[in-house]
Formats: C-alpha cells, sequence, structure tokens
C-alpha cells in the first residue's frame, strides 16, 4: 500500500504531536533517514539519531499549553517531484495567559512510505 501525501503527514503528526513518542516518528523515517531543522543547526542521520533527537527535542521548554487541533491549522503543498511536498503549520496551543500559534514549515522526501528526509523550519 502506498500512503498518499496526506496519509504520511497525519502519522507524522500522531506520532510527534499528539502521542509525542520519539520511536513512533524514528519509525515513520527509512533506516538512512534524515531530519534537519536548518533554523537551530540540527541534523540527525538514521532512526536511533532521529529517535534520540525527538526525545530531547520534546524535553525542551517551548510554548506553554495543550495543543487545540480544532483552531490548528495545516496546507499541504504538492510540488512537481512526486516524493516531495511541504507542510504549512499553524499549531494553536491554548496556555494559561491565552492561546499562541506557533507557525511552523517542513519540507518531506519521501521513499515510498518512508520519510527519507525532513527539513522542520520551526524556533520551539
Amino acid at each position: 500500500m502506498t500512503l498518499s501525501h496526506e496519509e504520511l503527514f497525519q502519522r507524522y503528526i500522531y506520532a510527534g504531536a499528539m502521542s509525542r513518542n520519539p520511536k513512533a516518528v524514528a519509525d515513520l523515517f527509512t533506516d538512512d533517514g534524515v531530519y534537519e531543522g536548518p533554523i537551530e543547526g540540527l541534523r540527525l542521520e538514521g532512526r536511533a539519531d532521529i529517535e534520540r533527537g525527538v526525545a530531547e527535542i520534546q524535553q525542551r521548554p517551548g510554548p506553554e499549553g495543550e495543543l487545540n487541533l480544532a483552531a490548528s491549522r495545516s496546507t499541504l503543498h504538492e510540488t512537481q517531484d512526486p516524493g516531495v511536498f511541504i507542510a504549512e503549520i499553524d499549531a494553536v496551543l491554548d496556555g494559561p495567559n491565552g492561546s499562541t500559534t506557533v507557525s511552523i514549515v517542513q519540507i518531506f522526501r519521501r521513499d515510498g512510505d518512508k520519510i527519507r528526509s525532513l527539513r522542520d523550519y520551526f524556533t520551539p
């Protein structure tokens, strides 16, 4: 079965933002997959490194609040390359001092049903 871009993206969101499971995030990548955070100079290579790095990222302090799925938005953009898609995300967090919107752009390169590389333009 070949996943659509939307299905692969939703699996990524569920593993990372919803269940906050670093192993599940890493399992979405190819064995030699790469996760990059160019803004902060982050580069994780291979599933073990991705799992470790995502776990560290999830421990960092960030905006306070619970993810508000109803208010959050995402748009997927297709490219001329069928193995590449771009996700534009506005995640809304509801916290004690009101709502905060965190804007993210992610570029996915895939190999079949796995992520070969992900460039995550996000500042926690």
